[in-house]
């Protein structure tokens, strides 16, 4: 199907891409919406739209009620579900519901943001890297970042977080200011069973028949936040046609890029990560079959991996698709042409292309080091993040903010500490099998031979250094780790630990590779790409989207099926579908709860659906909304079309996958019985 309609873009460039883009909220594209829906956003419709969206790890969400309710999707927030779990009560298999205030429990370790202020720096970073070249490109950049968040955070980091945020590969440079959330409390989960229904075959494609939701909690001063933006919900939900609008976080788009950056991608990035992903896979697989409680405590991860590992082999497929590398290729020439044919831009920006080219060799080359070390794929345990958290705190906080790494900038440390004090759970089983195996891919990677191997390993096994390194570990202690960040370089130096020591050993070797590839790759591909993005600018201005960056975007469509060789896909699904497609094994079992309702059910009430809304990664949990501000639906993937989407997009298949709002509304009320919560989304 991709080549089939990648061969009808090429055959036909003038072919609309009408739904296509993922738009900033300071340059939505209200022209084309005016011209193909006949529906222009006011100020107060935008402003709206960004206040009632909210930024999660890696996801997105959108408040709900005017007292802090958030929706998001369950594999969103299932990490903070089963932290809160335990083997006598399974939140991940049973479900969880709030029914009152009191019962909400706070999450661990989660941060939800919400974006507010948006404002132009290009001019202030432009002007401060001008001239510059490698390190001193990317530490002039650092320090400009450092004083402009710093003075957009003020003496409030507890509840302001501000970040410089690359747009066009450098073409702009936004300052955004975002409302930090703290603390987040569990309201609502349903089981498993019923919230990845379909499980991992069902992944990725259409008919679906998933409750993919949870909501959550943001309070302030140990009350539920006051929010006056908010998206009511719609208990109707979308008409099939009907004008629709995804607002989230997509995490990247690489639909600008350069071919040798695609090229690099995918014979670097994508085969090696694939490999590594689809063997950790078979571990955990093997793993979570020794207990129940290993079943527990490994999900979520193995979620993470079936999910990554999929995903990346929908985006290797475009990039070995050679009518997929001829669209590109011809894209880039028609680019350089234009370059060409502009004396004024000929001499400053002809060499870009090359440089960026040139850049992408001596990535290759550091491309296993620099994973293995300062990636830390060598360490898979969270016993080893905390340590080189630690580790290099001690080191860091001792310098001026705009000296240290960009991660303990101060306006950072709040998200930090938030991160090393967690209560959440660490378990030392689990921990010794994704550490054995990590540490087997860095010997089977590098090289027995390889120096970094030889100071990591010495004469041990992996299983020897990781059985060493566990049983001996005190960082499951918070009050252990407080003592280590409280105490600094003494404490650290002091430590017997062995985490500690081991991330003391090897962060020399992992920061001389970080800085050979900020000098050597990082800082050249940016500032040559800010000049590629000048050429963009010069022939079609901002009308053309940024690449997607975890920032918040918008992205307009409508509720829309596809053709899928002689076959039409229908755009909804229905309770119904959901016990047709019951068969009582995992994954396509439905839960107890909902045999038990069947019988009260509306069983043509729409359930899960589609639209042709561009999204990516990034997006799960991202509301759904009509041109009334309404939540008709909630996001939780895209179709199997979709997977190529980080590169190009395709209206007629590429598709968005939502659970339905009155779909939501029927399972809360006659399934679970969320009285108190029904009354609370449904209040006007």
């Amino acid at each position: 199907m991709q080549k089939k309609w990648l061969f009808m873009a090429l055959a036909f460039p003038g072919l609309s891409m009408a739904a296509e883009g993922m738009w900033t909220m300071d340059n939505l594209p209200t022209s084309k919406l005016q011209a193909e829906y006949g529906f222009k956003p006011s100020a107060e419709w935008v402003k709206n739209t960004m206040l009632g969206s909210v930024k999660l790890p890696g996801c997105s969400g959108s408040f709900v009620s005017k007292d802090g309710l958030v929706m998001t999707n369950h594999h969103c927030a299932s990490g903070c579900i089963e932290q809160l779990s335990s083997a006598k009560q399974n939140y991940i298999e049973n479900g969880f519901l709030a029914k009152k205030r009191e019962e909400e429990q706070a999450c661990p370790a989660m941060e939800l943001n919400r974006l507010e202020e948006i404002t132009d720096v290009t001019a202030e970073v432009k002007k401060a890297t001008a001239g510059l070249d490698g390190a001193a490109y990317k530490q002039a950049q650092n320090v400009i970042n450092n004083k402009l968040t710093a003075a957009c955070v003020g003496d409030d980091k507890e509840k302001i977080r501000c970040d410089i945020v690359d747009l066009y590969h450098g073409g702009r440079y936004h300052l955004y200011k975002y409302h930090r959330y703290a603390d987040t409390r569990l309201v609502w989960a349903p089981e498993k069973a019923i919230a990845f229904f379909g499980g991992d075959p069902d992944n990725f494609n259409f008919p679906r028949y998933d409750l993919d939701i949870t909501m959550l909690r943001v309070y302030e001063n140990g009350k539920p936040a006051e929010i006056k933006n908010f998206f009511p919900f719609s208990k109707n939900g979308p008409q099939e046609g009907e004008m629709t609008f995804i607002t989230g976080h997509p995490g990247s788009t690489q639909r600008q890029l350069t071919i040798a950056q695609l090229s690099s991608l995918r014979d670097i990035g994508l085969i090696d990560n694939l490999q590594h992903m689809a063997e950790l896979r078979g571990v955990l697989t093997q793993y979570r079959k020794s207990s129940p409680e290993a079943a527990r405590t490994a999900d979520q991860m193995l979620f993470g991996i079936e999910n990554s590992y999929k995903s990346g082999v929908g985006r290797l497929q475009t990039l070995l698709d050679p009518e997929f590398i001829a669209r590109k290729q011809a894209e880039e020439t028609a680019l350089r042409q234009f370059v060409d044919s502009k004396p004024e831009l000929k001499e400053k920006i002809s060499g870009a292309w090359d440089a960026i080219a040139k850049a992408q060799e001596s990535y290759r080359q550091l491309h296993r080091i620099s994973s293995m070390t300062e990636g830390a794929a060598a360490f898979n345990s969270n016993y080893f993040r905390l340590a080189r958290i630690l580790v290099r705190a001690a080191d860091e906080k001792g310098k001026n903010s705009a000296d240290r790494l960009p991660e303990f900038a101060e306006t950072r440390l709040p998200a930090v500490q938030q991160s090393l004090f967690s209560k959440a759970p660490i378990y030392p089983e689990f921990e010794k099998v994704k550490l054995t195996h990590s540490l087997t891919k860095m010997r089977e990677d590098l090289g027995a031979n390889h120096a970094f191997v030889k100071q990591v390993l010495g004469k041990l096994s992996p299983e020897q250094l990781t059985e060493n390194l566990v049983s001996k570990t005190r960082l499951a202690d918070i009050e252990y780790r407080k003592t280590l960040w409280n105490g600094g370089k003494e404490a650290i130096a002091q430590s017997d630990d062995p985490f500690i020591k081991l991330a003391l050993a090897v962060d020399a070797e992992s920061r001389s590779i970080r800085k050979r590839l900020e000098q050597e790759v990082q800082s050249v591909v940016q500032k040559n790409s800010e000049l590629i993005a000048q050429a963009r600018f010069a022939q079609s201005g901002t009308s053309v989207y940024p690449d997607a960056t975890g920032t918040l975007r918008l992205s307009y469509g409508e509720v829309k099926g596809w053709e899928l060789g002689e076959n039409k896909v229908k755009p909804f699904t229905n309770f119904a579908g959901a016990f047709e497609h019951d068969t009582g094994a995992f994954p396509f079992a439905l839960p107890a709860s909902w045999h038990a309702a069947k019988g009260k059910l509306n069983l043509q009430q729409p359930y899960n659906f589609v639209t042709n809304n561009d999204i990516i990664g990034g997006n799960s949990g991202s509301p759904l909304i009509n041109k009334n501000g309404e939540i008709v639906g909630l996001v939780f993937d895209g179709n199997i079309h979709s997977l190529g989407g980080a590169f190009w997009f395709d209206s007629r298949s590429n598709r968005a996958v939502a659970v339905h709002s009155g779909g939501i509304l029927e399972a809360m009320d006659k399934i679970y019985g969320a009285k108190e919560l029904l009354k609370e989304l449904t209040s006007k």
